[in-house]
C-alpha cells in the first residue's frame, strides 16, 4: 500500500500524521551508487557551529574537529562540489545570513547552489534567500534538517529559567568576550511565529525540502531534560527541535531513533561500538543520509 493511501486510513498508525514518512532503516548503510547533483552543495551549520575547529595548534599535527564529521568528504568523494560555510556561532539570524551569503558568493564562483542546513542554519538560509538576496548568489533549493522553523520550547524554557532580572547580566558576559548573542532570543516560539516567519516568505523559484527527527533518550542522555520539556510542550522531538517545528516546504519524513547531534554524525563512538558488539546495530548512518539527500537533489534535476 502506498504511503499516501496509508495516511488516509483513519485506523492507521497515529504516528503517520505526526511523523509524515517514518524513516527507520533507510539510511542504515551506504549504498554503492548515488546520483550526483549538477550544482554545488552548500553545508550551513547550526547554533554554536563552525566549519572546522582547531583545539590544538597546527604545530602538533592534530587534525581539526569538523562540524560535518565525514559528511563533506563523503559528498566530495561522490563527485559533488561542496562548500562549507562558517557563520557567527551565536550571532543573530541577520548576522549569520549575511556571512552565509558572503561565503557562497566568494566560494561558488557564480555557480547556482543547493543548500543543506542543519538546525539554525536553515533559518539563516531562509532569511538570506528571502530578504538579503545577495548579488552573485543563486539558490536553487534549501533542504533543512531539524531546523526550528517555529522556534523551540526549550529556548522558551531557558529564557524563563534565566529570568528578566538576570538576562542583562547574561548578555553582558558574552559582550565582554566579544561574542554576539542575537541568536538566543530569536529561537523562541513567539519570535518565530510573530516576527520571523511573517517577514520571511519562501522565494519563488526555490525548492524547499525538510526532515525532522525523534528519539527516546536514555537516563544518561545529555538530551534527557530538554527532550522531556519539548515532549510536554511540542510533542515528539530530537532533543532540541520538535518534528512539527522541523516541517517546512516538502516534508520528506522523520528519522526515527535519531537525536539532534546524530544528524551531523556526532554520535557517541563508544555507544556505537557497544551496540555493534551486542548485535543491536544502529539503523542510522549520517553519511548515508546526506548522500541520499544529494541523490534526491540530482533526481529533482538540481
Amino acid at each position: 500500500m502506498r504511503m499516501a493511501e496509508k495516511e488516509k486510513k483513519p485506523d492507521g498508525d497515529p504516528r503517520i500524521n505526526i511523523l509524515g514518512r517514518a524513516i527507520e532503516d533507510d539510511f542504515a548503510t551506504i549504498r554503492e551508487n548515488y546520483a550526483t547533483p549538477k550544482h554545488p552543495i552548500v553545508l550551513a551549520h547550526g547554533l554554536m557551529g563552525f566549519d572546522e575547529l582547531r583545539i590544538i595548534p597546527k604545530f602538533f599535527h592534530v587534525p581539526p574537529v569538523h562540524y560535518w564529521r565525514g559528511i563533506a568528504d563523503a559528498l566530495r568523494g561522490n563527485g559533488i562540489e561542496v562548500i562549507t560555510a562558517s557563520v557567527p556561532a551565536l550571532g543573530s539570524i541577520e548576522e549569520r545570513a549575511a556571512k552565509l551569503g558572503k561565503d557562497i558568493a566568494a566560494k561558488a564562483n557564480g555557480k547556482s547552489v543547493n543548500i543543506i542546513a542543519h538546525s539554525m542554519g536553515g533559518l539563516d538560509a531562509r532569511y538570506m534567500i528571502s530578504q538579503l538576496q545577495p548579488n552573485n548568489v543563486e539558490v536553487l533549493s534549501l533542504t533543512t534538517v531539524a531546523t526550528p522553523h517555529r522556534g523551540s520550547a526549550f529556548a522558551d524554557y531557558c529564557f524563563q529559567e534565566i529570568g528578566p532580572d538576570y538576562l542583562p547580566h547574561f548578555y553582558k558576559f558574552f559582550d565582554r568576550l566579544g561574542i554576539s548573542t542575537g541568536a538566543f532570543s530569536q529561537l523562541t516560539r513567539k519570535y518565530m511565529a510573530e516576527k520571523f516567519n511573517p517577514k520571511t516568505p519562501d522565494a519563488k523559484g526555490v525548492r524547499y525540502f525538510s526532515y525532522g527527527a525523534t528519539f527516546n533518550p536514555s537516563f544518561w542522555s545529555a538530551f534527557r531534560q530538554p527532550h522531556k520539556i519539548m515532549q510536554k510542550l511540542e510533542g515528539v522531538n530530537d532533543g532540541l527541535v520538535s518534528v512539527e517545528s522541523a516541517k517546512w516546504g516538502t516534508y520528506k519524513g522523520t528519522l526515527v531513533n535519531v537525536h539532534h547531534l546524530d544528524l551531523i554524525n556526532w554520535t557517541n563512538r563508544i555507544k556505537w561500538a557497544l551496540s555493534h558488539l551486542s548485535g543491536n546495530e544502529r539503523k542510522f548512518n549520517a553519511i548515508a543520509f546526506y548522500l541520499d539527500i544529494a541523490d534526491m537533489l540530482a533526481k529533482e534535476g538540481l
